[in-house]
């Protein structure tokens, strides 16, 4: 699985920024950024071929230091909260490999990992400052309709990833 790193969060990691990505299928390639909500850093990670989104909040300066990790755990509580079998979302992380840091995927994703940000701050009533995971506001994002690189026309990141999930090529 590849994991694009934007330059924003490469700066804030104080990383070296990693290589082109080589995985051709979207389906297994996210871009991460970080974002400030509130006034805390979080986690946007963004689905490069359904633009499925989903936010961790006020992630700790520990956990950064653990990337993959942090994005894992918040893949897996995301998907659960919208109603996916956790057996599906391990059967896909399995499928898509270990975790490989690359740069980000390509301008399109990139202008829809914006679009998905815009969105998170336009639906900021629904975060809840209790917790890291928000499946209120990934709720939210994922079925406001929009576009995305994968899929032609308008859909929502809830529709295009379940429909992902029910061809079962992930």
């Amino acid at each position: 699985m590849e994991l694009g790193l934007t330059f924003p969060l490469q700066r804030f990691l104080k990383q070296k920024t990693p290589t082109y990505g080589t995985e051709p299928d979207r389906r297994f390639c996210w871009d991460l950024h970080v974002i400030e909500l509130r006034g805390r850093k979080c986690l946007l990670a963004v689905h490069c071929h359904s633009r499925y989104t989903f936010v961790r909040f006020d992630v700790a300066p520990i956990q950064w230091t653990d990337l993959a990790g942090l994005f894992r755990e918040g893949l897996l509580e995301s998907l659960a909260a919208a109603g996916f079998a956790r057996q599906k979302t391990e059967d896909y992380l399995r499928r898509a490999g270990a975790p490989k840091f690359t740069r980000t995927h390509g301008r399109r994703e990139v202008a829809f990992l914006n679009r998905a940000w815009e969105d998170v701050l336009a639906l900021d009533l629904c975060l809840d400052t209790s917790c890291q995971a928000q499946p209120l506001l990934d709720h939210a994002v994922n079925t406001r309709t929009s576009r995305c690189a994968g899929f032609e026309g308008l859909g929502t990141g809830l529709e295009r990833i379940t429909s992902i999930w029910e061809e079962n090529k992930t």
